[in-house]
């Protein structure tokens, strides 16, 4: 079976590879980019199950970038999970609002919090309890 494709989109690189190494292990195959106007491009040339998106980045913010892709046929239904600093309800209500499919806050969540999550998204849990 092939892995399944996550694009992480962090403008914290040391972030960003922690995470990539991480998702990596758990076998899927990622792809990383550090801010909203390369996501844009890389979710629709890469075509990612899932795309873990962080809100305040460089050129076009997270909110954008998931408006964009929610408006857009090619990118309309791969999953998104926010991974964000902000953690106000008036962004979780704003993400929300454009679709997003979770809402993750960065000081609230441990990394494998954030794999389980993306695991749950991309239907493997059932798969790893029917494993056992």
């Amino acid at each position: 079976m092939e892995p399944k494709k996550i694009l992480l989109v962090e403008d914290d690189e040391a972030l960003a590879a922690v995470y990539r190494q991480r998702l990596e292990m758990e076998g899927f195959d990622v792809h990383e980019v550090h801010d909203g106007e390369n996501a844009l491009s890389e979710a629709v040339a890469y075509h990612p199950d899932l795309v873990l998106l962080d809100a305040m980045m460089p050129k076009i913010s997270g909110f954008d970038v998931l408006d964009i892709l929610r408006n857009t046929p090619e990118t309309m239904n791969i999953s998104v999970i926010m991974l964000t600093a902000l953690s106000q309800d008036k962004d979780k209500q704003r993400a929300e609002a454009l679709g997003v499919d979770e809402y993750l806050v960065k000081s609230q969540v441990v990394i494998s919090d954030v794999v389980e999550r993306v695991r749950h998204h991309l239907g493997l849990n059932e798969e790893k309890t029917a494993q056992q």
